[in-house]
């Protein structure tokens, strides 16, 4: 037995047990999903395509392919003849990157959100390579109101936060995005994001993308199982190519799924094989089959409402408790959290929150210049759902919050509180690590 390597892997274990993560852009998967990524499936080479292998042995193999795209397209309710869907992507990245390469050519203009106002490193930021390859224009949400000379009348009833006004700021801005898009004539426009928690109007990215002759692609990532549980509109009346990961809200594996209009099958397939990848990994692409089978149950549809009541409760709370909200609130899985009016800066909040077991990552906004010490931090609700907490754990996890940045309680006074919280709902997995830890100590 690797004792010094299996000790690492039960310390980030206990980690999890006893952290209240609030990371939205990670989740807990199950028993099942555990055993099939760490299945003899993963003995197997099966580059190609269902039906079309360059090495043999794939029978089942292509039986559990065909299966998770059946599924997938199956979640979506998408047609099959008018859809089709690739799902051996390893991540959301190289998803990404292989449609603008199955799409169009290098040095050809992209369009997509602005990073610091809750964009994507894949959607044409400089330091990926969407961003070299590619001439990267981007679009941004509307100027944020000065809250400092900015007054809005109380009895108006606009939002949650009346230093915000979602009707003025940091929104997208659909009149600046139309005006770039007519200027430089980009070839994509990406709808998607990754910090930003308002509904995404997909039908005005449609008709801007129309108006200039650009595929629309759309990236719900994060969004995936609102959208199949009908809790955000869809992308699919209104997009040519939608891609997404599976491990956010879906609650799959590590791994994601480009859906492209049947036109554009072959183009995007073979920009992912052999275009940029290799073999599939088909452990993953089991694991896949499940999330989208699961999908298709009553039960997803309570999980992903619950997702929603627990972020609006939390971002609810924390305005009470007096923490400005970018946007001014949430409409979807996560919030974030605008730090300047408290006095701190994002690494900071970041570092103490978690010395209190509270895992929230630093994130950008719109007058940032830095991803490194910006002045936010985001904050989702799918995993502390996946461990069963609900609208009266939000109201607690918003206490600590509270405590750790404004009223600057030491952190280790609150992290025994947080672990109290996290045993009472434990990991769904955690009889099944005992046992497993039993066989590896006797390996």
């Amino acid at each position: 037995m690797d004792k010094e390597l299996w000790d690492l892997v039960k310390k980030e274990i206990k980690r999890q047990e006893e952290c209240i993560d609030l990371i939205p852009s990670e989740n807990l998967i199950d028993i099942e999903t555990m055993f099939l990524v760490g299945s003899p499936l993963s003995n197997k080479y099966a580059e190609g395509y269902v039906g079309k292998r360059y090495y043999p042995g794939n029978e089942y193999i292509d039986k559990i392919e065909f299966l998770a795209k059946k599924r997938a397209l199956k979640a979506f309710a998408l047609n099959p003849k008018i859809w089709d869907v690739n799902v051996q992507p390893y991540s959301g990245s190289p998803a990404n990157l292989a449609v603008y390469l199955g799409l169009i050519e290098p040095g050809e203009t992209i369009m997509g959100l602005n990073l610091f106002h809750g964009g994507h490193l894949t959607h044409g930021h400089k330091a990926s390579y969407t961003g070299k390859l590619f001439n990267s224009i981007h679009y941004s949400v509307t100027p944020l109101i000065n809250a400092d000379t900015t007054q809005i009348n109380a009895d108006n009833n606009i939002g949650v936060n009346p230093r915000y006004d979602p009707r003025l700021s940091a929104f997208i801005d659909f009149e600046e995005l139309e005006k770039l898009a007519l200027k430089h004539r980009p070839k994509i426009i990406i709808s998607g994001t990754t910090a930003y928690p308002r509904i995404l109007d997909f039908k005005k990215f449609y008709e801007i993308s129309k108006k200039v002759g650009a595929y629309h692609v759309a990236d719900i990532s994060h969004i995936a199982g609102l959208v199949i549980a009908g809790l955000h509109p869809s992308p699919f009346p209104y997009a040519d190519v939608v891609t997404m990961t599976t491990h956010k809200t879906l609650r799959g594996p590590r791994g994601a799924v480009i859906f492209m209009r049947k036109e554009l099958e072959d183009k995007i397939n073979k920009s992912v094989f052999p275009g940029i990848q290799g073999g599939p990994h088909i452990n993953t692409i089991a694991g896949i089959a499940y999330a989208f089978g699961r999908a298709l149950k009553k039960e997803f549809k309570v999980y992903q409402k619950q997702i929603i009541k627990n972020s609006k409760k939390l971002s609810e709370e924390l305005i009470k408790r007096g923490f400005e909200l970018y946007t001014g609130g949430t409409d979807n899985h996560l919030m974030i959290i605008d730090l300047k009016f408290i006095g701190l800066e994002g690494k900071k909040a970041e570092y103490l929150l978690e010395r209190a077991n509270i895992i929230a990552n630093r994130n950008s906004l719109p007058n940032d210049t830095s991803p490194f010490n910006p002045s936010g931090i985001r904050l989702g609700t799918p995993t502390v759902t996946s461990r069963g907490m609900k609208e009266k754990e939000m109201i607690k996890i918003a206490e600590f919050i509270e405590r750790i940045l404004i009223k600057k309680e030491k952190p280790e006074k609150v992290k025994k509180e947080v672990i109290a919280l996290t045993k009472k709902f434990p990991l769904s997995y955690r009889k099944w690590l005992n046992y497993a830890n039993k066989i590896i100590n006797h390996l």
